[in-house]
């Protein structure tokens, strides 16, 4: 595998860090991220000498929407984890309207998020996200404050439902036996300036909550095709799976099949075959490579790239193991990609598939010796240093 083009060596500090360089030395240009090959935006300048076969494709489309169902939550985990998000909801939303004597804090809103809300959940993960909006600043004890009296008020109404509270560093989670309520505590934006890391939460986190809420919101507008949400689940098992996807966020995904479906010459939603195909493709090419354009934030201006929140190596295991595993499916072992057949040992062991031996890649990318964990070389110019904060 050839690692995409990373721009020249540019260390932390030196000579020549800046834009402009010392007397004599010729300005550095400026960093232009490039755009990987991609066969259906390529397709006018490229067509297929050969399609695929419709009893090939036939066949890839079933197994596809069979894995979806299995990955779909059955009805009792559905309203299992409706019925507890309503009723927090119920609590928090009273808390707004008439607090009474509760003064640890005071709520701004609060807003569903996350797979629940999307409608991308996937079976034994019965986890619903909320984000809670404080007025007030979010203090570690304002915040186990709120959860004790949102599950006090619970088992007031309900006093022999096994409900549990747990406060965390993001807020706090409240569980019966069969879901969980993840809320995610924040502040206006206003307060996000006078925070005290020894008293409030992490600024990182408060910061991810309102993020989660942007990208909840833009999903709710831009992404209700139901091949999107389909796709969305399909990926998020794929991850599940293939160590070597685990870097990619769950905004990642969102951004990912949305792309791979909607971003064509038509316009038109691509069926969920020639999407899946397209995503490995993508991921094979260098779309999450240092250089490359990738995938603008919608959420962030545009100004950030959503795949630089992973390290280099991450970049690197991502593209190798879609290589790995494009060139299994282009023989035929779809069923072994979706977990129907087989286990993840195809992305890190060599199989044969009618004759043809397919061996895993090997890491094109190795960390110099000298360079801490997380100190990453800047290979993609000014713009690096400021993108690294971002994801879900």
């Amino acid at each position: 595998m050839v690692m995409q083009g990373r721009g020249g060596m540019r260390g932390r500090g030196g000579m020549g860090r800046g834009r402009g360089g010392g007397p004599g030395m010729k300005p550095r240009p400026p960093f232009i991220p490039h755009v990987p090959f991609d066969i259906v935006l390529a397709e006018p300048a490229f067509p297929p000498v050969r399609t695929i076969p419709a009893a090939v494709d036939e066949a890839f489309q079933a197994a596809l929407m069979k894995r979806n169902q299995d990955l779909t939550p059955s009805e009792k985990e559905q309203g299992a984890i409706t019925n507890l998000v309503t009723k927090i909801q119920a609590v928090l939303d009273n808390l707004i309207v008439s607090p009474g004597s509760f003064d640890a804090c005071q709520i701004e809103e609060v807003r569903q998020v996350g797979s629940y809300k999307k409608g991308t959940m996937t079976t034994g993960n019965n986890v619903a996200d909320l984000v809670v909006v404080l007025k007030t600043l979010p203090t570690k004890e304002a915040v186990e404050a709120l959860g004790n009296k949102v599950w006090e008020t619970l088992k007031m109404k309900e006093p022999r439902e096994v409900l549990t509270m747990i406060p965390n560093e993001k807020g706090f989670e409240l569980s019966n036996t069969e879901a969980t309520g993840r809320i995610m505590v924040t502040t206006i934006p206003p307060n996000l300036k006078k925070l005290d890391p020894l008293l409030h939460l992490d600024s990182k986190l408060l910061h991810a909550a309102h993020a989660s809420i942007r990208h909840s919101r833009w999903f709710e507008e831009n992404s209700q095709q139901p091949t999107i949400k389909t796709m969305i689940r399909l990926l998020h098992d794929l991850r599940k799976r293939f160590a070597g996807f685990s870097p990619l966020t769950p905004w990642m995904l969102d951004l990912l099949a949305h792309y791979a479906i909607l971003n064509n010459p038509s316009r038109a939603a691509l069926s969920l075959t020639a999407a899946y195909r397209r995503i490995l493709q993508l991921l094979s090419a260098g779309f999450f490579l240092p250089g490359s354009a990738g995938i603008a934030d919608p959420c962030e201006g545009g100004s950030v790239r959503v795949h630089t929140v992973m390290t280099l190596e991450e970049q690197d295991m991502v593209c190798l193991t879609a290589q790995t595993l494009l060139r299994v499916l282009s023989h035929g072992g779809y069923k072994q990609i979706l977990g129907i057949e087989g286990n993840s040992s195809i992305a890190t062991e060599m199989s044969v598939w009618d004759g043809v031996v397919v061996s895993p890649l090997e890491r094109a990318y190795e960390r110099p010796p000298d360079r801490k964990e997380g100190e990453e070389e800047d290979m993609e110019g000014e713009e690096m240093s400021g993108e690294m904060e971002t994801g879900e």
